[in-house]
């Protein structure tokens, strides 16, 4: 199928639904550097840009595509909704978002519909959110399926929940897409003393320590556990070799859930993530009289990127065109993860 790919960011449901065999026609985005990533990515020039605000492109412009495009995609911008955010929903500007592609889809009116947006959405305002997202749709003349999937269970070491959304375009022929099981087969790893850490499938050999933290909230109870600080009845979570720890607000007294046990947390836009390395696996050159074997070293813009599904080669065209490493973590914490884009594909 041919689909319009909208807040299409660096492409994540780009990339998993044309490996899956659809095409895409043409893409909407605002953010200017989500777009010269996207750009260099994918070699789109001008001439697929249908429009970077979607509030700008007119009624006539989107009509144009009616015929064109089979199936609208889009991530629609979830700060609104998210437990990260302020959870203000349609009042704020960003939740209204999903109203412009509620206009596109009456005017070019595709066969599919495929939205995603974070797992809060499902309980936001008690659900009356939600309520109103499937009303919506349902009076536009599609039957509404979704699923929430996790990236985990779909190839990459990322505990990323999200909810999915597909509309059938009523009296037309479509199957059922969800539900959706693991697509996840555990393969042999190479580092036998590492399998299935972070690292092991998704990291990169660090030949300088800009990546590396001085991590003053650890303190070494063994050689291969620390202890990080949470809200819990002990006061503290083990982390381990492979291990993720959430960097942020590492003095907070009532954050929980900061410890990744051989996977990486949620990305958000600010990527502060690190995972439990062993120095004697890295070129990181360490003190001579230091007796720590371990490091917390955050993860690198590329290692997000992996966690979200994209390939190396998609990474170095997008830092080759000059975007600085702040963008390219937010860039893959408001990605979609390709593998979890590539399995709807497969099925749509």
């Amino acid at each position: 199928m041919n689909f319009l790919d909208c807040f299409a960011g660096i492409g994540g449901f780009r990339l998993g639904l044309e490996k899956a065999g659809h095409t895409c026609i043409g893409y909407i985005e605002k953010d200017k550097y989500a777009r010269q990533s996207y750009e260099a990515i994918y070699d789109a020039g001008k001439e697929k840009l249908i429009g970077e605000d979607i509030t700008k492109i007119t009624d006539e412009e989107f009509r144009k595509l009616r015929g064109k495009v089979d199936m609208l995609v889009g991530g629609f911008p979830c700060q609104a909704f998210s437990i990260a955010g302020h959870k203000r929903g349609f009042s704020d500007t960003r939740g209204t978002l999903f109203f412009e592609l509620i206009r596109a889809t009456k005017q070019i009116k595709p066969q599919i519909l495929l939205f995603e947006n974070v797992k809060n959405l499902l309980s936001h305002d008690e659900g009356k959110t939600f309520e109103t997202i499937l009303y919506t749709l349902d009076e536009l003349g599609y039957d509404v399926e979704w699923q929430l999937l996790n990236s985990k269970n779909h190839g990459v070491p990322q505990h990323r929940e999200r909810v999915f959304i597909v509309g059938h375009l009523r009296g037309e022929r479509g199957r059922k897409v969800f539900p959706i099981r693991s697509s996840y087969k555990q393969t042999p790893n190479r580092n036998e003393k590492s399998t299935n850490t972070i690292t092991a499938r998704y990291g990169e050999a660090q030949s300088n320590g800009s990546y590396v933290i001085k991590n003053k909230q650890k303190k070494k109870i063994d050689k291969l556990t620390i202890l990080v600080k949470e809200a819990t009845v002990k006061g503290y979570s083990e982390a381990c070799l492979g291990d993720s720890i959430n960097l942020e607000y590492p003095d907070s007294k009532t954050r929980r859930g900061r410890v990744g046990k051989k996977v990486a947390q949620t990305l958000t836009t600010s990527c502060n993530q690190g995972v439990i390395i062993s120095v004697e696996d890295t070129q990181v050159v360490m003190p001579e009289n230091t007796k720590e074997k371990y490091r917390v070293r955050k993860l690198t813009p590329k290692e997000c990127w992996r966690l979200q599904g994209f390939p190396d080669w998609a990474f170095d065209k997008a830092r080759s065109s000059g975007v600085s490493d702040s963008q390219l973590y937010k860039q893959a914490g408001n990605a979609v993860t390709v593998n979890v884009a590539y399995e709807i594909g497969l099925r749509l």
